[in-house]
C-alpha cells in the first residue's frame, strides 16, 4: 500500500529529494544515517516482539502454572485468615 504523495513522486522528484538529504546531511554522514536508522527499526521490532511474546505468554498458561497459581491464591487466603487470628489472639478477643 503506497501513500497517495509517494505515488505521485516520478524520478525526478525523487532524485531531488535524494540530492537534497545528500546536500543537507553530507555524503559522508549518509551511511551513518542509514545504519542509525537500521540499528533503531531492529531494537524496536525486537522490542515490539517481546512485548507480543509477553502477550502471548499469557494467554497460553500451561495447566501446572495455573495449578500453581490457584494454590498460590489459596495460600494467599489461607495466610490472611491465620494473620487475622493471630491479631484476634494478641487483642485477648477468645470469641469467635
Amino acid at each position: 500500500m503506497t501513500s497517495p504523495l509517494l505515488a505521485n513522486l516520478g524520478p525526478t522528484e525523487l532524485l531531488l529529494i535524494l540530492a537534497v538529504v545528500v546536500l543537507l546531511f553530507g555524503a559522508t554522514k549518509l551511511p551513518d544515517l542509514a545504519r542509525g536508522s537500521g540499528r533503531a527499526l531492529r531494537i524496536f521490532k525486537a522490542e515490539t516482539k517481546g512485548l507480543m511474546d509477553d502477550d502471548d505468554d499469557a494467554s497460553t498458561k500451561s495447566p501446572e502454572q495455573l495449578e500453581l497459581e490457584a494454590r498460590q491464591a489459596e495460600l494467599d487466603v489461607r495466610q490472611r485468615e491465620l494473620e487475622a487470628e493471630a491479631e484476634r489472639l494478641r487483642r485477648g478477643d477468645t470469641t469467635t
